[in-house]
């Protein structure tokens, strides 16, 4: 059994938000609401492996929340290496839709300031991430690690990669993916926080789907501070120190 760093300064509870298990980090402060980050991780991930992300950003402050999606963690783990995207999705898009048990949970239970919660992910977390932002404007703000903005333009490289033949199933996904990718959603997104931290060298998670999304959302955004990208050279498909102290700065700012 792996033995979990702990933090004298934090406290840490595993919480359900209805049938969603999560844990659960804050300050030991004395505050009566707490800003607070949902943070979402990635595939073949677990809460559990995002513990110490979760433990940087509640030393600045931040109640930080970190759920299990389906198919991950406590939520009946799957054969990773043999989905050819089909459960992918259906991971994104069953996160988004549990969004609301989340957000209702975090404000009725756990203290968090309705006014500022920011949502933040890596990899899939950050299309997840990407995609709560986009259809719940009552966020205040997103970051996204790895992730993509534009999700058709991510598919479409993912299965002329993987040479896929399309089943029923993932024709069907399509027609909800496209309605919802945030990309074609723009309007939405309008002057509104978005930072994204991407690995300049990920063969994952094209970088190229995060420049198609600034360069379509900069000419409609009156502060084009709102939605930045920053790459990192030579990095690929991982989070870093670096990535992490550039989205607490940001958040401040």
């Amino acid at each position: 059994m792996k033995d979990y760093l702990y933090n004298e300064f934090i406290e840490e509870r595993k919480i359900y938000i209805k049938d969603i298990p999560a844990i659960l980090l804050r300050p030991k402060t004395t505050e009566e609401v707490f800003k607070t980050i949902v943070f979402y991780h990635g595939w073949s991930s677990s809460k559990e492996s995002q513990r110490i992300r979760g433990q940087i950003l509640a030393m600045f402050g931040y109640q930080v929340l970190l759920p299990d999606s389906i198919y991950h963690g406590e939520r009946n783990p799957i054969d990773y290496d043999s989905d050819n995207g089909e459960l992918f999705w259906d991971t994104v898009l069953n996160t988004m839709e549990e969004f609301d048990l989340v957000h209702g949970g975090l404000i009725n239970k756990y203290d968090a300031d309705q006014d500022n919660i920011t949502v933040m992910g890596h990899s899939m977390g950050g299309f997840i991430s990407a995609g709560v932002f986009t259809h719940n404007e009552k966020l205040r703000s997103v970051i996204t690690l790895n992730g993509s903005f534009a999700w058709d333009h991510f598919n479409s490289i993912f299965k002329e990669e993987n040479n896929l033949k399309m089943t029923e199933k993932q024709i069907e996904q399509e027609v909800i993916i496209n309605r919802l990718d945030p990309i074609k959603n723009i309007e939405k997104l309008k002057d509104r926080p978005i930072l994204m931290l991407h690995g300049g060298s990920d063969t994952v998670v094209s970088v190229e789907c995060q420049r198609l999304f600034l360069r379509t959302i900069e000419p409609i955004n009156e502060d084009k501070r709102k939605a930045r990208l920053i790459k990192y050279p030579n990095l690929g498909h991982f989070v870093t120190t670096n990535m992490m102290e550039d989205g607490i700065r940001w958040l401040r700012e």
